[in-house]
């Protein structure tokens, strides 16, 4: 069954910011899709056992921080 985790990640501010995110995001397992509202930085990640700790450092790896 999917699930959905939402994260705050306040540094993004463009959409290269965006395309990090979402690239180093979709390439964690379980992954099925990664949406980001740049408006609101907010980043929506669906998928099946999902990993918080991964995905978050997953944004961290980005350059960012994620934000509960």
């Amino acid at each position: 069954m999917a699930e959905t985790a939402h994260y705050r990640v306040p540094g993004m501010t463009c959409d290269h910011c965006v395309n990090a995110v979402k690239a180093e995001l979709s390439a964690l397992a379980g992954v099925a899709r990664v949406d980001v509202d740049l408006g609101t930085k907010v980043v929506g990640v669906t998928g099946e056992r999902l990993d918080d700790a991964a995905l978050r450092a997953a944004i961290e790896l980005a350059g960012y921080e994620a934000l509960r």
